[in-house]
């Protein structure tokens, strides 16, 4: 095969530009001449007129030659430089041969600067898109989560940053957030995804509700337990746009796109308050509070309720009562409105911030 047709496979294969390829190709073989003949100087290029590789060693112009590598008399050199004189430095054709340690050693080469420039090329093209939505079809099932095709580029969920819905169907199609874009691949992999982040879900309103994009409507807060809910506080910034029916749409039909992607997850939209008891009441929902007290310093408050609101308060293993207490920032402890306190568990608040 005729080194021109490899670089054009290289070139439609990879995408990778033609003289950058001719350039690293040089550079394996320089590698694999230098291992072989380390006390050598060699030039090698690339001639594109003759297709071939174009191998030169630096010899020294000497009046009798001992070393027949390293130097060259007079009149042979005098055919490659005319004006060359002796203890000058001329370059001729170089006809050694290398073994097959050597091939290895410049295709190793080769293949860690293509890596490398395809490493910048996606480096370069995704940096801008970190932080955003991208969309990606999964390429491939792995045992710590999905290979997906982003584009040309190959990306990967974590089963970390994966929902608990979440299938890994090759050619199904999936909306992700572009979490990290990596110098240098890790794990075959420079494109990392998330889908459980609360990032991933404020981005998803970004893109479904006009409001929030123009940030007429903003979010001030937002926290989530992957797979259960996700609790959201809006403000609006225009007194006639209700921030809340906003974001819900006539009959839920603006955030049932966003519950769809997020294969069930319950969301919890309300008014972010200035008032932290008002706050509290609405991150409790959906149970009834009949009073709040909140501690001298702040960072606790008493919430008084009916028992049969008690566990519509808590939620399942107590990640409803969690999710408020992230989303206010306060310690939130209950009380029975008949009087005694309801004993939660202490993992229902490890994650307050």
């Amino acid at each position: 095969m005729k080194l021109a047709q490899v670089i054009e496979e290289l070139v439609e294969e990879r995408g990778l530009d033609r003289n950058l390829l001719g350039g690293i190709i040089c550079e394996g073989l320089l590698a694999a001449y230098s291992k072989r003949y380390p006390d050598l100087v060699f030039n090698i290029v690339y001639n594109k007129k003759t297709d071939e590789i174009e191998t030169k060693v630096q010899k020294i112009v000497v009046a009798t030659v001992e070393d027949d590598d390293a130097e060259i008399t007079l009149r042979k050199a005098r055919a490659f430089d005319p004006n060359v004189e002796i203890d000058g430095k001329v370059e001729v054709p170089f006809d050694g041969k290398i073994g097959r340690i050597e091939i290895l050693r410049a295709k190793q080469v080769i293949a860690t600067q293509i890596r490398g420039v395809e490493a910048s090329a996606i480096f370069n093209e995704y940096k801008n898109k970190q932080n955003t939505i991208v969309h990606a079809t999964i390429h491939k099932c792995e045992r710590n989560g999905m290979s997906l095709k982003l584009d040309e580029a190959l990306a990967f969920l974590p089963r970390s940053l994966s929902l608990p819905s979440d299938k890994c169907i090759v050619g199904y199609s999936i909306r992700a957030l572009l979490k990290e874009v990596l110098v240098e691949p890790r794990n075959d992999y420079q494109l990392i995804l998330d889908r459980a982040s609360a990032d991933f879900v404020a981005h998803l309103f970004e893109l479904e509700i006009p409001e929030i994009f123009e940030k007429i409507v903003e979010i001030k807060k937002i926290v989530r337990i992957a797979g259960y809910k996700t609790k959201i506080a809006v403000i609006s910034h225009d007194k006639n746009i209700d921030p809340v029916g906003t974001c819900v749409g006539v009959g839920g039909v603006r955030i049932k796109p966003i519950l769809k992607e997020l294969g069930g997850e319950k969301i919890d939209v309300i008014p972010w308050r200035d008032s932290i008891d008002d706050l509290i009441i609405d991150a409790l929902k959906p149970a009834v509070i009949s009073r709040v007290e909140i501690s001298s310093d702040g960072r606790s408050a008493q919430v008084w309720l009916d028992e049969d609101q008690r566990s519509l308060a808590i939620g399942k293993l107590g990640q409803n009562i969690s999710l408020a207490s992230q989303l206010t920032g306060v310690h939130i402890n209950l009380v029975q409105s008949e009087g005694g306190a309801i004993q939660l568990e202490d993992d229902m608040d490890e994650n307050i911030e």
